[in-house]
């Protein structure tokens, strides 16, 4: 069972550079890294997160490519909360969204959804990514408005004994299926040709079905099953039915408006960012979206505020 949350500190009026070192925006394992880092050093540093700590965490049933001898996100996800509940110069705000980020000279300052502003001479933006939906890719046409959930969001009840279409072959299946060794299901993985490389270690799986395609539409269901139309690479056309859909189409960047430089594919690279907004985990680039590479990138952010706050950069 999940342990529960640290409380968030009461609010206060304002913040200033001369009471908190590092805003860290984002609770995930990149954000609460950088905070645990930045308190090592006696960095004072306030996290905001909308949710929960380690939220997506809680999600995923089975790890395999972490340290420290966790095999599950909620079992990582506790002890990374249980850390932070005693880090104390960390204080927690919980249940807060930043709208913007803004950076000047000497120091940043974020408006949060409260319209309250909070300032520090530096800031470090660990807000990740979130899963895209249909509409979001060139290769699926589907109802206006239409949200699936993620695959990995799935448990044994929702996949036993009954086929589900995955839109995408985004490696999250590979994490499904190791969660779930003895759940009988039949997965039909429609997957353009980008996908490609993504699907070898789900290959032979004898429960998977893989369905390279050009494009598939996807009709309004009836009587709770799921129907699409595929083209294949090939040209040739076939209708596919399935009990319910599911996403595993990859993930798009979530960051707060402001001062942040983004790449075409909305994106924020560390470098050629405002030298006092630092960026860490998995809104660097969709390449090294890892457990263990956020955690890194999020304590090596705090350093950076660090080194840099002494002229030592």
């Amino acid at each position: 069972m999940a342990t529960t949350p640290p409380r968030s500190a009461p609010p206060t009026d304002t913040d200033t550079h001369t009471t908190t070192d590092l805003i860290v925006i984002g609770g995930g394992p990149a954000g609460c890294a950088a905070a645990r880092t930045a308190a090592s050093v006696g960095l004072r540093s306030v996290l905001i997160e909308p949710d929960t700590l380690c939220r997506h965490l809680y999600r995923i049933p089975a790890l395999n490519n972490v340290l420290g001898g966790h095999t599950s996100g909620p079992a990582l996800a506790d002890a990374i909360t249980a850390e932070l509940a005693e880090t104390e110069l960390c204080r927690l705000e919980l249940g807060r969204h930043v709208v913007r980020l803004r950076a000047a000279d000497d120091q940043t300052t974020i408006t949060l959804d409260t319209g309250r502003h909070l300032t520090a001479p530096y800031a470090v933006v660990a807000t990740g990514v979130g899963p895209l939906q249909p509409g979001d890719v060139p290769w699926i046409t589907a109802p206006a408005g239409l949200t699936l959930p993620p695959l990995w969001q799935a448990g044994p009840d929702d996949a036993e004994g009954r086929t589900l279409l995955v839109l995408g072959g985004d490696r999250p299946i590979g994490t499904f299926l190791r969660a779930h060794p003895a759940t009988a299901t039949r997965l039909l993985v429609a997957y353009p040709e980008a996908d490609t490389y993504k699907t070898e270690e789900i290959r032979d799986d004898p429960r998977v079905t893989l369905l390279p395609v050009e494009h598939l539409t996807l009709c309004a269901s009836e009587g709770g099953t799921v129907t699409a139309d595929v083209r294949n690479r090939g040209g040739g056309w076939r209708t596919i039915t399935a009990d319910t859909a599911h996403l595993s189409l990859g993930s798009a960047p979530t960051a707060p408006a402001g001062d942040l430089v983004r790449d075409t594919d909305g994106y924020c690279p560390p470098t050629g960012q405002h030298p006092r907004i630092i960026v860490a985990g998995d809104l660097r680039s969709a390449r090294f979206q890892r457990i263990m590479t956020a955690m890194g990138s999020g304590s090596e952010a705090a350093l950076r505020a660090y080194y840099a706050a002494r002229d030592l950069l």
